[in-house]
């Protein structure tokens, strides 16, 4: 596997549980469901918009690491445990997606804490060189 490669948010979670926050694998970038932790406060954002916006900052994050940016997102994937939070996340949503414009699914489904009110999942492909 040399051409794969590991992106750790630092969260003890993905040690415990054997997991990247992202693996990039040829031109391709898989980040794993992100949720509205602060890895900076070590703390949940309470409200689904906050914790929608987190998410966000946390795959930004991990896209830069990967030479990657929200523009280049191609799959999202959005999971929330309460169908009438979605409407309330569309605005964060297209200001962080609004130039990538990927293709998306919505599913409602628990998360690993009551707290936790929305899950994103994104795929990216590396911007060509040149």
């Amino acid at each position: 596997m040399p051409d794969r490669r590991r992106i750790s948010s630092g969260s003890a979670f993905e040690e415990q549980i054997g997991y990247s926050r992202a693996v990039v694998d040829g031109d391709h970038v898989w980040v794993s469901g992100t949720t509205g932790f602060d890895y900076s406060t070590m703390t949940l954002r309470e409200g689904v918009v906050a914790q929608a916006e987190q998410c966000f900052e946390n795959i930004a994050k991990a896209l830069a690491e990967a030479g990657a940016s929200l523009d280049d997102v191609v799959r999202t994937l959005y999971i929330l445990p309460n169908r009438a939070d979605w409407p309330a996340c569309w605005p964060v949503v297209k200001r962080y997606l609004g130039r990538a414009k990927p293709v998306s699914t919505m599913i409602v489904a628990g998360l690993q804490s009551e707290e936790m009110l929305i899950e994103i999942e994104v795929t990216a492909r590396l911007p060509k060189k040149g």
